[in-house]
């Protein structure tokens, strides 16, 4: 099955996601989006946030997608039941790895660094609730970040400042696993590695998103199979398509501004 796959997130952090897939299925077909123009999505209220699901939904289902992967925390918190419901084809999602965490920790105590639209979410309340019993969980929004990824400045002192504030708190209580509850996030981390004391454990939920999508399409025979296909990697971003490629870094994608 030569369709694409479809994903799509509030900007480019979703390449972390891409990544992930291609490095699983490198003979599927990609089609990217990055609506970097409404980034962050955390911020917005719930039937925003579901109305911009819908609109790149629909451009990734005019260009003949198989599945869309909804590599956006907060969209999936916020959208994901109503697009399942909605439209005849599979959807994956994002949510913070509390479950791989909760197994992981010695201490017991796990922090999660997330949108506001992530943390307050009810997946995110109910997710807790299934994996983390007898965890504790330290929450932070990790304000203004997603921003200074979008703008490239995913190595600023300004960043490293905000990092280290909203780390402070969670280190004081003694995490030894920071979950990254963003897919923006994983950019920070060597920024990460720089201020984290060592041992401490930083997750997320690329590498398991990649398998649930290998393993839905299996499921429904959409899995491409054959390896003498050229797989197509388009990426379209409405705000910064430089960032979008330099992120990414292969010679071997197509990379075009989309105005939507």
């Amino acid at each position: 099955m030569q369709r694409p796959i479809g994903i799509f997130d509030s900007g480019v952090g979703g390449t972390s996601i891409w990544k992930e897939l291609y490095q699983l299925m490198p003979n599927e077909s990609t089609i990217y989006l990055a609506d970097s123009k409404n980034a962050p999505y955390g911020e917005k209220a719930k039937e925003e946030i579901l109305q911009l699901s819908i609109k790149n939904t629909e451009l990734l289902l005019e260009r003949d997608c198989k599945l869309i992967v909804v590599a956006c925390n907060t969209a999936t918190t916020n959208a994901i039941d109503y697009l399942r419901k909605n439209y005849n084809i599979p959807f994956i999602g994002i949510e913070p790895a509390i479950k791989p965490a909760a197994l992981q920790t010695e201490t017991k105590k796990v922090g999660v660094l997330a949108t506001k639209g992530t943390l307050s979410s009810n997946l995110f309340y109910n997710t807790s609730k299934l994996f983390a019993s007898g965890i504790k969980v330290y929450e932070q929004e990790g304000k203004g970040l997603v921003e200074l990824i979008e703008a490239g400045l995913s190595d600023s002192k300004e960043l490293k400042n905000l990092l280290n504030q909203f780390l402070h708190p969670m280190l004081e209580e003694g995490i030894d696993c920071l979950v990254l509850g963003c897919t923006h996030y994983p950019y920070l981390i060597p920024v990460l590695e720089e201020i984290l004391p060592k041992g401490i454990r930083i997750i997320d939920s690329g590498q398991a998103v990649a398998k649930q999508t290998q393993s839905v399409l299996e499921s429904n025979v959409l899995l491409n199979s054959s390896s003498e296909s050229s797989p197509k990697k388009l990426f379209y971003s409405n705000a910064n398509p430089l960032l979008l490629k330099k992120l990414v870094n292969r010679d071997d994608i197509e990379v075009s501004y989309l105005d939507f």
